[in-house]
């Protein structure tokens, strides 16, 4: 199979009752544009940084009760895990898709980081207009690059629980999400974006 892009019934996957339900959705009409996905974008972005890059699918091994509300993958340098490292995301809510590079709580380099964005905020804050921010992996909501400040950069810094997401938002009906050249086309461009502060954070 090759990545077609995705469908209403993906995003549907997040209205399934129960957690075994929804799994099972996930593993069957999801998880399988992953891998084509993911593996696209692992051989991108090894190729552009020199160094092997290793594709993480989300398996939600934890959950005992609630169903997940939204799933991803991530390319991280590291091919035992990802959740310590600087990585790049693309998954789904019921309501858009999105694509990040992520700095979530697990990182043990969080407050050098957020230091090294701290004297980088200008350039961040350059980005195309479309790129948004999140400061919760978990949230849907999102705020433009543009509102990006210092203050979201020293709570990264302070605050042990404090995550920094950047990249876009796709809404399930443009052609980005349904066409699947499209998609990994874009993708490819945002991350090329993203690229100069994934090595400013693994410097």
């Amino acid at each position: 199979m090759s990545f077609t892009g995705f469908t209403k019934d993906d995003f549907n996957t997040f209205h399934i009752e129960g957690l075994d339900s929804r799994m099972e959705a996930i593993r069957t009409r999801i998880q399988p544009k992953f891998q084509e996905v993911g593996s696209e974008l692992t051989d991108f972005l090894s190729a552009e940084l020199g160094n092997e890059m290793f594709l993480h699918i989300a398996q939600h091994a934890r959950r005992s009760v609630n169903p997940p509300e939204d799933t991803w993958l991530a390319v991280a340098a590291n091919k035992r895990g990802y959740k310590k490292h600087p990585h790049f995301q693309v998954g789904l809510f019921d309501d858009h898709v999105f694509i990040w590079l992520a700095f979530i709580y697990e990182l043990p380099e969080k407050q050098k980081i957020a230091e090294s964005f701290l004297k980088n905020l200008d350039e961040l804050k350059q980005l195309p207009g479309d790129f948004v921010i999140s400061m919760d992996h978990t949230k849907k909501e999102a705020f433009p690059v543009s509102e990006l400040s210092k203050e979201n950069l020293i709570r990264l810094r302070d605050v042990k629980k404090a995550e920094f997401l950047i990249g876009k938002h796709f809404d399930p009906s443009s052609k980005s999400v349904k066409d699947g050249d499209v998609f990994l086309a874009e993708t490819k461009e945002a991350f090329q974006y993203l690229l100069p502060f994934y090595k400013l954070a693994s410097s």
